[in-house]
């Protein structure tokens, strides 16, 4: 009696057989190809390029104006620091340290009122970045140095200290009226 398994043995068998004489094939074209291509004459490769050094520039022009720097051209090309040096008119003070709402252009300032504490009116600022400053005559606010020189219920004035585009400074009045 033959047991299960025997069929599927002589299955096996039988496809083992079958691959094994599809591999013995004939590989006389493949043969053939691989000789042709080895009687060919080998190919030439074009040699490298010369190295071409690399040639230095010597920048000689130092005693020209330096591209970088600011132009002033309704006082030809004197140096800045004359130029501020020999100014008399306004000029903001370039030492003093920044106040919180100089970093804030003065049309984004909002005057929102007055608080009187101690005797000290102080008037209240909303600013862009959504708080509220209390400011005194003399404070500072403002891009242009805009110094506070009045203080009113209804208002605050300012003198703004602006460039005048010929390297001088020029003093203008500015003001916040009061926004309910």
């Amino acid at each position: 009696m033959l047991s299960p398994k025997t069929p599927f043995r002589l299955g096996m068998a039988l496809t083992s057989l079958l691959l094994l004489a599809g591999c013995s094939g004939n590989l006389d074209d493949l043969r053939q190809f691989v000789n042709e291509t080895k009687a060919k004459p080998p190919g030439r490769v074009e040699p490298i390029p010369p190295f071409i050094p690399y040639q230095n520039f010597e920048y000689t022009s130092q005693d020209l104006r330096d591209p970088f720097k600011k132009v002033d051209f309704g006082r030809g090309e004197q140096e800045s620091e004359v130029i501020n040096e020999s100014s008399t008119g306004p000029h903001p003070d370039r030492d003093r340290v920044r106040e919180p709402l100089e970093d804030f252009p003065l049309d984004t300032l909002r005057f929102k009122g007055t608080v009187t504490q101690n005797g000290t009116k102080w008037g209240l600022i909303f600013a862009p970045d959504n708080t509220i400053h209390r400011v005194l005559v003399g404070n500072y606010m403002g891009q242009n140095h805009g110094r506070i020189i009045a203080l009113s219920d209804t208002s605050i004035d300012l003198t703004e200290i602006v460039p005048d585009g010929l390297g001088n400074y020029i003093e203008r009045s500015a003001s916040l009226a009061l926004i309910d």
